[in-house]
């Protein structure tokens, strides 16, 4: 698959991605002349813009708020997109349009990156379609018990009952708790960088958990800041953003974000070299 192909990252505000050096550094050294660029895009427009894609187009990276409204858009979507209801990566294969999660598997490989391999007792800040994706994440390094802290009530009713299918205990509550929590052994943040949760992390869960903040511009976000300055562990949202891009680039190759890339390792290298 020599021929020049076009993909692009979706989203609003979308000006900020680094998702277009990372996807052609990937490219450029798999020998693929493709092109990648950024569109802003809101759901309104979604529709349209899918339906109009040519024979040019392999794919598109979505994120918010698009995760969802794509998939009313999709023939097929996989089953760990079904499972959080919410798909970041369209393949166009043919006539179909295929639809994948790889942020799951961006979570989950950045924060075994980061040495946490087992989770028992997580926190989840956010109740958007990010944060079902790290619900599943969380139970596929073993959590049982998720506290879900939201800052609007009722926006965690879709993360219980999403626990209730992945067999784990789903714990709605305020922002505010984060000031009393202890015990939790991570933290993850699915806030959009920049904003303030009104709330600060009690110095009991700044020793014990580690916090993965998926934003990443601004960095720190106020969180991480605050976790940095109490001398906890922080994994920085780039590296999710990392993982789930070379899950995206073996689908966009390969068809398929279980099959490895030729020469994967150096793939990834000169995609985390793009972030510098």
């Amino acid at each position: 698959m020599s021929d020049v192909r076009r993909l692009a990252v979706l989203g609003s505000p979308i000006s900020h991605s680094k998702s277009p050096r990372l996807h052609r550094a990937a490219y450029e050294y798999l020998g693929l002349p493709w092109q990648y660029t950024a569109v802003e895009m809101d759901g309104a427009r979604l529709g349209d813009f899918v339906r109009g894609l040519d024979s040019e187009w392999r794919g598109l990276s979505l994120t918010m708020p698009l995760k969802q409204d794509v998939l009313p858009l999709l023939d097929h979507v996989d089953g760990v997109a079904v499972l959080a209801g919410a798909a970041n990566t369209v393949l166009l294969d043919g006539d179909a349009r295929r639809g994948f999660n790889t942020d799951v598997g961006g979570i989950v490989r950045t924060l075994q990156e980061a040495g946490l391999r087992d989770v028992s007792h997580g926190v989840l800040i956010g109740g958007g379609a990010t944060a079902a994706s790290a619900l599943v994440a969380m139970s596929e390094l073993g959590a049982r018990r998720v506290q879900v802290l939201v800052r609007r009530t009722g926006a965690a009713t879709s993360l219980a009952e999403l626990g209730a299918r992945l067999g784990i205990s789903v714990e709605p509550g305020s922002v505010t708790e984060l000031a009393t929590l202890r015990g939790a052994d991570l933290v993850v943040s699915t806030v959009p960088g920049g904003a303030e949760l009104g709330a600060e992390a009690s110095e009991e869960l700044i020793s014990t958990a580690a916090l993965l903040d998926v934003a990443y511009d601004p960095w720190p976000t106020p969180l991480a800041a605050s976790w940095l300055a109490g001398g906890g562990v922080v994994v920085h949202g780039l590296g999710m953003l990392l993982h789930q891009a070379l899950l995206q680039v073996r689908i966009f190759v390969n068809g398929d974000p279980e099959v490895p890339l030729r020469d994967e390792a150096a793939v990834l290298g000169v995609m985390r070299g793009s972030l510098r």
